[in-house]
């Protein structure tokens, strides 16, 4: 797979397409991008205390110099930041910059500032213009792409919400760089994702070309632009995840069960990690179920482990979860349909499909089997 200094994904989606941008300097041109597309004047940028101290100068400097005028809100770092007080916090200072229609709110961070400022953009005036600039992998892959938007509740994760799609993605591969090698290998979760839902070509090559991705240049900007490419592709056929788009969710729902009974506290879990280790159950479970031969599951693990990613609930640090703690959480999947529980479930290395009405008991069992009670 070659790859060009820059790359551009169109998601079509009617009157409501738009660009992701890919490849280096993008922060720093951002100011031309967004001008070149945007009738107003004005931006309200929202960040979090660790990425704006990096980023938020050169990206102010970079509208300056391009004719807009921007405000700004830091919020603490953290999946914390994704409740109820911090939208708040969002609202009012979109309010008070007086974005009107025509102006964007801009989401300069990963995916909690992304899914937190998409959803304030979405209320807003009934639905304001919104840009992405992620600035992590995972956001640059998964969360910036496709419109769905959220916070957290104690009852589970992005079950408050709205679809609100950008009107652009400037995904700055230069600022991965910065990343440290745990956040770097949680977004790369993601990426080896769309391999395992439907393309066994993709995922063959990153079992070849990982080292290559982390060390980044061309094979970072092809990983990042197929993920991409893959996630379009699939908010193009089902926007509003009323069928083929809930395959994106392999491995989240284990996922955000684990993430949900640590408290999202990152010192413990992050999201990617989460998706890992969920990825590893879902084919598991798979096997388990005589859906799948369990040399999948020993492909998907060994991958996983060799690019340093947690691959077992025995590796989440402080207390072990329980079967039954889990499953309070898997009820609240938002693919929970009339009480029934939906999986993402696999045949093989790329082969994906949606199971609905998969008997909870043998999820139990499997859990407490793996949980070694």
């Amino acid at each position: 797979m070659l790859a060009e200094a820059k790359r551009t994904v169109r998601v079509p989606l009617g009157d409501r397409s738009y660009d992701i941008l890919i490849g280096p300097g993008l922060i720093a041109s951002a100011g031309r991008e967004i001008s070149a597309r945007l009738k107003g004047r004005k931006l309200a940028i929202i960040t979090d205390e660790n990425v704006g101290a990096r980023y938020l100068p050169a990206l102010m400097e970079s509208l300056s110099q391009s004719g807009l005028t921007a405000t700004s809100l830091t919020l603490p770092a953290g999946e914390k930041t994704k409740s109820f007080e911090h939208l708040i916090s969002v609202v009012d200072h979109v309010l008070e910059a007086r974005i009107e229609r025509g102006d964007a709110v801009i989401a300069l961070g990963g995916g909690v500032i992304g899914d937190l400022t998409g959803f304030a953009a979405g209320i807003v005036r009934r639905g304001s213009r919104f840009i992405q600039v992620p600035t992590s992998l995972l956001s640059q892959v998964d969360s910036s792409v496709g419109g769905k938007t959220g916070i957290n509740t104690r009852h589970g994760k992005n079950l408050v919400g709205v679809f609100h799609q950008p009107d652009l993605v400037l995904a700055d591969t230069d600022v991965l760089d910065t990343l440290t090698p745990r956040e770097f290998r949680a977004g790369y979760a993601e990426v080896a994702k769309y391999g395992l839902i439907d393309k066994p070509d993709f995922f063959a090559w990153l079992e070849k070309s990982w080292r290559d991705v982390f060390a980044g240049g061309e094979a970072r900007i092809e990983a990042v632009a197929a993920s991409c490419q893959a996630k379009a592709d699939v908010v193009a056929a089902d926007e509003r995840e009323n069928g083929a788009r809930a395959l994106l969710n392999l491995g989240h729902t284990f996922g955000h069960a684990l993430e949900a009974f640590t408290q999202y506290d990152s010192a413990r879990l992050v999201h990617g990690e989460g998706v890992s280790i969920g990825m590893v159950l879902a084919h598991e479970f798979s096997a388990r179920m005589n859906l799948a031969s369990p040399d999948a599951a020993a492909r998907v693990i060994r991958h996983l482990k060799e690019v340093g990613l947690p691959t077992t609930m025995q590796e989440i640090p402080g207390e072990r979860p329980t079967a039954e703690r889990l499953m309070e959480a898997i009820a609240q999947d938002k693919k929970v349909k009339g009480g029934k529980l939906t999986f993402i479930l696999t045949r093989g290395i790329g082969e994906s499909f949606i199971a609905d009405d998969v008997p909870a008991s043998e999820v139990v069992r499997f859990l407490e089997e793996k949980l070694g009670l």
